[in-house]
């Protein structure tokens, strides 16, 4: 609907997203605050607290959702916002974001908080060339520094940097805080905080450009700390000066080209294929900084992680990310040991954050052969990468035949789910995400018929029983903790099943995340439904393609 609404306001969107954490990891204090914010959260709803926890698989459904809308996107190597900030500037457009970092950047055509832009609220106007417009608010950092007397645009970051942010905290500039004396702020019946900020931006307007300042900031601490907090500073303000990344030459000719991933040592095609979103960040931190966040989801927190079940798909992906050469002659003994490295994984114990080393897996020898490194893995036969797919995931392709190629990939996951969940899976577990997938293609062939096949009247008639009855059911709210946290451990191993995929160059069709594979409301109403009544398992009986659809997944998975 969104995307929609900016065609018809002739508005052309190009949508740029964070990469990796990037080769420094400055942001890790940060990061491990968020994650056990999110923590928290998540204990809270199991718990039947209110709050809001995006789903695990949100990210690759919106990229899946981008690619199929035909809205022009990249993924950065690392964090966006500088390579945003080169972009609008190069373009002369607005960026629209909700990062309060873009009232900060020198903006060619102001940034736009999606806050204040009301695309629900389309307007009509005569004068207007397409006749209809977005109501929006725009920021001007020019305006902006009016108020505050002679401020000059370029002091804003310093601005920035002194207030905190994501990469610096505050506790090294309390003592200029204390010491010096801000003129008045002028915001009438707002706290201490708002005051402090217009006081600040008040003392800075009497400084033509930003090393004045800094050197001002500087006399009031303590003389061993200066040069330790200039560099800071001053490296921290490097953050707000537009990229020298070309992102034009990307939505051009699709090439990314990137001084810190050259520095990386990143395979060119690993930096394309996450250019493209063809690859997930998660990869990316692996590989360089041998590290990785497992977002935490719903679950019952008494149990083990959701993570823990798809350990050994992760473990093969480290293991394809990390595997050392074998033509050691010249390495050290030390290294000849053929240790396998380990990756620091960031994932909940209980109710907290933990960190745990994990080794990367052994791989088999087509892998292991010194002609494959990661820089030339798509040479390997994709017979092979395919076999390794299936072997981790414990399926022969024999098996998968009968399935449609889309549903091939979640069919061998949930095969996967069942033989290393904790708790063993139900039965009506089983059943009710088969059911689940299958409501999502009859969606599918619904919303979107193929003109080749018109669609059978038994599927359209099937389908609005189906509506009717999730329109009943869903009314009701009951909660199974134990089944959410198997539904769950299902998310994390087919979030590991893609990944694996991704990085073998999908030997197997990648399922479509946005068009309804999994809805976690309904799996659960459908599960709680199959306990009490087991006739649900004939919701589609009405459709004959989709009941014997519904069988053939069963049979494979129970065989």
């Amino acid at each position: 609907d969104f995307f929609g609404v900016l065609r018809a306001c002739a508005v052309a969107p190009f949508v740029v997203l964070d990469g990796g954490r990037g080769a420094e990891d400055r942001k890790l204090p940060t990061l491990r605050g968020r994650a056990a914010e999110q923590l928290r959260a998540a204990y809270g709803l199991s718990r039947g607290a209110g709050g809001c926890l995006v789903p695990l698989l949100t990210r690759e459904a919106f990229v899946q959702a981008l690619g199929r809308l035909g809205v022009p996107f990249v993924q950065c190597f690392a964090e966006a916002d500088r390579e945003i900030a080169g972009l609008a500037n190069r373009w002369g457009c607005p960026v629209l974001s909700l990062d309060s970092d873009f009232c900060v950047f020198d903006l060619a055509g102001g940034y736009c908080p999606l806050s204040h832009f009301q695309w629900q609220s389309v307007r009509r106007a005569a004068g207007c060339p397409q006749g209809c417009y977005v109501p929006a608010r725009c920021f001007s950092a020019e305006r902006f520094c009016g108020h505050f007397g002679r401020l000059s645009k370029a002091l804003l970051p310093l601005f920035a940097v002194m207030n905190g942010n994501d990469y610096i905290g505050l506790e090294a500039l309390e003592a200029f805080f204390s010491k010096v004396r801000l003129p008045r702020g002028c915001a009438a019946g707002k706290g201490g905080k708002h005051l402090r900020l217009q006081g600040l931006l008040n003392w800075l307007a009497q400084f033509a450009e930003p090393a004045e300042a800094v050197d001002s900031v500087l006399k009031y601490l303590k003389k061993h700390q200066r040069e330790e907090i200039r560099e800071l500073l001053c490296t921290s303000m490097e953050d707000y000066a537009p990229s020298d990344v070309n992102l034009e030459d990307f939505f051009q000719n699709g090439s990314y080209e990137c001084e810190a991933a050259r520095k990386a040592d990143v395979p060119q095609w690993v930096l394309d294929a996450l250019a493209k979103g063809k690859l997930a960040p998660f990869v990316i931190n692996a590989l360089i900084l041998r590290s990785t966040f497992l977002r935490v989801q719903v679950e019952n927190m008494q149990r083990s992680s959701a993570h823990s079940t798809a350990l050994p798909i992760r473990q093969v992906i480290y293991g394809l990310l990390l595997r050392v050469s074998h033509s050691t002659e010249d390495a050290s003994p030390s290294k000849q040991t053929n240790e396998l490295p380990t990756v620091c994984e960031f994932d909940r114990s209980q109710k907290t954050l933990k960190k745990t080393f994990v080794q990367a897996a052994s791989l088999p020898p087509d892998f292991c052969d010194d002609r494959f490194p990661l820089d030339t893995l798509m040479e390997v036969p994709v017979s092979c990468r395919e076999m390794l797919l299936l072997e981790t995931l414990g399926v022969k392709m024999s098996f998968l035949e009968p399935i449609p190629s889309h549903l091939q990939l979640p069919i061998a996951v949930t095969c996967y789910w069942i033989r290393f969940s904790e708790p063993k899976v139900k039965l009506n577990q089983l059943k009710a995400l088969l059911l689940t997938i299958v409501s999502g293609e009859l969606q599918r062939i619904t919303d979107n018929p193929d003109p080749a096949v018109p669609l059978a009247e038994d599927d359209s008639v099937a389908y609005d029983k189906f509506l009717k009855w999730k329109e009943k059911k869903l009314q009701n709210n009951d909660f199974d903790l134990d089944a959410a946290h198997s539904f769950c451990q299902w998310q994390c191993c087919l979030q590991m099943g893609l990944y694996l995929n991704q990085l073998l160059g999908t030997p197997l069709s990648e399922p479509d995340l946005s068009s309804r594979l999994y809805t976690g409301t309904l799996v659960h109403r459908l599960y709680q439904e199959l306990k009490s009544a087991p006739s649900v398992e004939n919701l589609f009986i009405l459709s004959p393609k989709m009941a014997q659809l519904y069988l053939v997944l069963l049979n494979t998975v129970e065989s």
